[in-house]
């Protein structure tokens, strides 16, 4: 039998959890329930290694963890997390001084030499490669973001925090924003995502691709759209309420549709024989009720029913419209986003790459997971392309998780999903106080990892039962691997299935992206790119997230020092990475 034949009937018969399945290229595994004196069984001189029970795998195991870097990169490391405070403060805050006293030169490699060096993979899609092809050789895959963005700090007088946006520029750790100048801008910034989708289909055979919406058009159109949703799901709610539903779970909320319609004329919310039209055709209201995934798809686009349907003010009961008619340039800025969007997908399509939609603040969400659902129907038919992002630290994540699950589970195409714990925070709260409604994120800490883990079971269970649903767990919290994986191994999900994978940020967390690589999960780092002047922004984003997860950077420091003085004592000076 050959060696490919023969690893796939041994995964076939689920009973090998981790298979070297590189031909001539064998490495140690983490993933092992054996004691090391018992002895594997070979296939053409690889190990492999059979658990029959659990997937196991060590996060402490230092070896393992930083197999894939030369001390000079642990020493690096090092620095950059123990003088994280320092190194910020000359590289970030006293960045024009640095320049002025290093010069130019001498500054751009002090930053290669730290946070550079650490966070960024290099300047363009070439110099990356060696870093990617790397990783790949060690089992990590690769998120590509060219990451360039305006330092606002240095131009700030030229933007006016919008009202309804809040400040956008501040409060920001995790992610990055981006600001409307004109149409030309959002071409190019369609131009920098379409070349960042050619390079990681160049680089690797299964990337991804990161985008955000809110460089592809106005944001004004996005927050409009967004209160359309949001009016539309809170007039739902209001029916629920008055067929005496409202307490029961939201997908299981079903309204009686001829008292539906009775209700919405008494109302004049439009006329009869209009309410009567909307539910013909297609499948709306066989059944004899209505869902709220049967009332989303009511609204087609944004210039059907939403520019003239009114829909009650449930504070002062008057009928309002659902959306202010656009202007004529409005509609052509409208549809020219939705054009860059529909282009950056078929582009992700023609080079292999997934594209993942990066998540924003909650005023824009809505619209962005509504276009993105728009793309996921079209493009996910026969594998996943599109990945939506959800927040788990607002507390209706788990809401918006399970209704896109039920509607992709209805109309048959790949749900693809990135949960993330959410980069807006202060922001939102700021914004929700400014302006005077319910703060939309969760409490604390704690019950945004309970809501996190919420919606991963729930992901993980539709994969169980439908093998259609993909998730990535983007995450630093190395419980939350291990709860990822107790639920994987209860479920009988497999690595090689592809269907679960991790993500973690490049020059973070290797104590749990490597070992899982190595043990043959699919697991990514998001790589930014770009030159050194042009990413400090989020590099300095980064200095401020190592400050604000010092318990994990401490544990980080703590393995990267026991790995450099187990290679000092045993004789490993010189160390290199074999590949």
């Amino acid at each position: 039998m050959s060696y490919t034949k023969l690893v796939a009937s041994l995964v076939r018969a689920n009973n090998v959890r981790k298979i070297r399945i590189s031909p001539g290229r064998c490495r140690s595994t983490v993933a092992s329930t054996k004691s090391q004196e018992e002895k594997d069984p070979q296939i053409d001189g690889c190990t492999v290694v059979e658990a029959l029970n659990k997937i196991h795998i060590d996060f402490d195991n230092t070896q393992e963890a930083y197999r894939s870097k030369g001390n000079i990169e642990l020493l690096r490391s090092l620095l950059v997390f123990k003088y994280n405070n320092f190194l910020s403060l000359l590289c970030f805050q006293l960045m024009d001084l640095s320049k002025k006293v290093f010069g130019q030169w001498m500054f751009e490699k002090l930053m290669k030499m730290t946070f550079y060096g650490q966070f960024v993979a290099g300047e363009d899609h070439n110099s990356i490669k060696p870093l990617i092809q790397k990783n790949q050789a060690f089992g990590v895959g690769a998120v590509l973001d060219y990451s360039v963005e305006e330092d606002l700090t240095q131009e700030e007088k030229k933007y006016k925090a919008h009202r309804q946006f809040g400040d956008r520029r501040g409060g920001v750790i995790s992610a990055r924003t981006y600001f409307y100048a004109d149409e030309s801008k959002c071409d190019n910034q369609m131009e920098t995502f379409i070349n960042c989708i050619r390079a990681s289909g160049g680089a690797s055979a299964d990337g991804f691709s990161a985008i955000k919406m809110t460089a592809l058009g106005r944001p004004q159109f996005l927050l409009q759209f967004s209160e359309v949703l949001v009016k539309w799901r809170q007039f739902f709610n209001f029916l629920a309420e008055q067929q005496g539903k409202s307490e029961m779970m939201l997908l299981e909320q079903k309204l009686e549709l001829e008292q539906l319609k009775e209700s919405l004329t008494k109302m004049g919310i439009a006329a009869k024989d209009d309410i009567e039209n909307w539910f013909t055709g297609e499948k709306l209201g066989l059944s004899g009720t209505i869902d709220l995934l049967d009332w989303n798809s009511l609204i087609k686009d944004t210039t059907k029913i939403s520019s003239l349907l009114m829909v009650p003010n449930l504070e002062t009961g008057h009928l309002e419209p659902l959306l202010n008619k656009f202007t004529a340039e409005e509609e052509r800025q409208m549809k020219r986003m939705l054009q860059r969007v529909d282009v950056l997908a078929k582009h992700a399509m023609e080079n292999g790459v997934r594209l993942m939609v990066d998540a924003e603040q909650t005023y824009f969400q809505p619209a962005i997971s509504r276009l993105t659902l728009e793309m996921q129907r079209k493009f996910n038919r026969e594998k996943p392309i599109i990945f939506n992002t959800y927040q788990c630290y607002l507390k209706e994540a788990y809401d918006n998780v399970t209704v896109d699950v039920e509607l992709s589970r209805r109309e048959g195409w790949y749900f693809g999903a990135k949960l993330v714990r959410g980069a807006y925070m202060y922001q939102e709260r700021d914004r929700a106080k400014e302006i005077g409604y319910e703060d939309p994120i969760n409490p604390d800490y704690e019950a945004t990892n309970r809501m996190y883990h919420k919606c991963l079971e729930y992901v993980l269970e539709e994969i169980e039962h439908n093998r259609k649903a993909n998730i990535m767990v983007a995450t630093h919290n190395e419980d939350t691997v291990k709860f990822t994986l107790e639920k994987m191994n209860e479920m009988g999900l497999l690595p090689t299935e592809n269907k679960v994978y991790f993500g973690q940020l490049l020059g973070m967390c290797d104590q749990i992206s490597f070992p899982l690589g190595q043990a043959g999960f699919p697991v990514y780092k998001y790589v930014p790119y770009g030159p050194v002047n042009e990413v400090i922004p989020y590099l300095s984003r980064r200095a401020q997230e190592n400050r604000g997860f010092m318990k994990g950077s401490q544990r980080e420091r703590s393995l990267l020092w026991r790995e450099l003085k187990r290679r000092l004592l045993g004789g490993q000076i010189f160390y290199k990475p074999v590949y």
